[in-house]
């Protein structure tokens, strides 16, 4: 590789070492975190992660918890129904046998999120619709699936 001085006129190559660098002059590109540290993680897979963790743990107290299955989505699909006060941030679906579907309780994550001010307040307020659904979805109060948690 050439390089010129901008101070010569004549065109003449400086001399030195040669220099790398990428095609943008942008770095070096590749992960920065190595997989093994907690921040390779997305935002999305954490929240996920809560949401398992607390029907995992809801599962050992309440043996029905195992017949649910939970799952994450970014945003509710559509406005709340009329029965729904404010910004829905989980709901529970029926067992469908005929479709094969299975009950299951879907967390919106933005919600969530978003009315969350650290780690701790997402964490139990991740637990706190959980159990919610899971309370709606077996017929019971909350403070029977949890007695701890009001």
């Amino acid at each position: 590789m050439t390089f010129f001085s901008p101070s010569r006129r004549s065109g003449a190559p400086v001399p030195g070492p040669a220099r790398r660098r990428d095609r943008h002059g942008r770095g070096l590109r590749g992960p920065l975190l190595p997989p093994h540290l907690p921040a390779w993680r997305t935002r999305a897979e954490h929240f996920d992660e809560l949401v398992g963790s607390t029907a995992d743990a809801l599962a050992h107290r309440v043996p029905q918890v195992k017949a649910i299955q939970f799952a994450v989505e970014e945003v509710p699909p559509s406005d709340p129904a009329p029965w729904e006060p404010g910004i829905v941030l989980g709901r529970g679906f029926e067992a469908e046998p005929r479709a094969g579907l299975a009950a299951r309780v879907v967390i919106y994550r933005r919600p969530v999120v978003s009315r969350a001010d650290g780690e701790e307040e997402l964490a139990e307020l991740v637990h706190r619709v959980v159990v919610e659904q899971v309370a709606l979805m077996l017929g019971r109060r909350p403070e029977e699936i949890d007695p701890g948690l009001y």
